[in-house]
C-alpha cells in the first residue's frame, strides 16, 4: 500500500500569537511559515510523488502552493476530514486563557474522554482522519501501484492521532506525539500493518523514494526493516 507524507501546515499567525486557531478563516502562515514552505518542494523533489491531499483551511492551502507551482502537474485534492479540530467554543482563544479550564487537563491527559463545547469529540477527530486515509491509500493504490507516495497537508492534532493509530497507540497517549510547524512524518501502510519511517521530519527526505526489495526479500525489507522493525 502506499506511503503517506504528512505535512504539517508552517507556523502560522495564531502560532505566533499562541492562539487556539482551530477552524477559525483567515489564519495565514506567517514570515517564517512562507519560508518554511518554500523550502518544501526542495525537501521533497527526490519523491515521485501522485498526488497531494489538502486540509480545506488557508494555512495548509498557502504551504502547499511552493510545492504546486514546482510541480503543476501534480494533481491535488482537498479532503474535509483531515481540517483541523472543531475546537468550538474555544476557537480563537488564547492558549493562556485556555490552561486552567479543568477541560485542559482532559485534553492533555484523558483525551478520548475529550469532548470540546461546541465543537467535536478528540474521538470523532480521529475516527474521520483515519477513515480518509484509508480510503485515498486504496484510492493511489488502485491508480499508482502499492509504492505510490503522497503528500497530505494537514494539523498538529490529526497527524499526531494517525500517528497514534498508526502505531496501535489508545488516543489518550498521542499527547506524547509532536510534530513542528512544516515537519514531515511519514507512514508506510502495507497489507497487515503500517510502519513510521519519519516523525517530525525537517531535514533531507530523500530516503523516503521508493526502492526495489532486495531478491528474497520479504516486505519487512521492502520498508526498510527487519523482522523486528521497520
Amino acid at each position: 500500500m502506499p506511503t503517506l507524507i504528512l505535512v504539517r501546515h508552517g507556523r502560522s499567525t495564531a502560532n505566533t500569537d499562541g492562539v487556539l486557531a482551530g477552524r477559525t478563516p483567515g489564519i495565514a502562515l506567517d514570515e517564517r511559515g512562507r519560508a518554511q514552505a518554500a523550502a518544501l518542494p526542495g525537501r521533497l523533489a527526490a519523491l515521485p510523488l501522485a498526488a497531494v491531499v489538502s486540509s480545506p483551511l488557508q494555512r495548509c492551502r498557502e504551504t502547499l502552493e511552493p510545492l504546486l507551482a514546482a510541480r503543476p502537474d501534480l494533481p491535488r485534492h482537498v479532503e474535509e476530514r483531515i481540517s483541523e479540530c472543531d475546537y468550538g467554543d474555544w476557537s480563537g482563544r488564547k492558549l493562556a486563557e485556555l490552561t486552567d479550564d479543568p477541560l485542559m487537563t482532559v485534553v492533555q491527559q484523558h483525551p478520548s474522554a475529550a469532548t470540546f463545547p461546541g465543537g467535536e469529540s478528540m474521538r470523532a477527530m480521529q475516527a474521520r482522519a483515519v477513515e480518509a486515509v484509508r480510503e485515498w491509500n486504496a484510492r493511489f493504490e488502485a491508480e499508482h501501484g502499492e509504492n505510490a507516495l503522497y503528500v497530505m497537508c494537514s494539523h498538529g492534532d490529526i497527524i499526531k492521532s494517525l500517528v497514534a493509530d498508526a502505531l496501535g497507540l489508545h488516543l489518550d497517549l498521542f499527547q506524547r506525539v509532536h510534530a513542528d510547524p512544516c515537519s514531515v512524518t511519514a507512514i508506510r501502510y502495507t497489507r497487515l500493518r503500517p510502519y513510521l519511517l519519519r516523525l517530525g521530519d525537517t531535514g533531507d527526505l530523500a530516503g523516503l523514494a521508493p526502492r526495489e526489495p532486495d531478491a528474497g526479500a520479504g516486505q519487512d525489507a521492502a520498508v526498510g526493516g527487519g523482522a523486528g522493525a521497520p
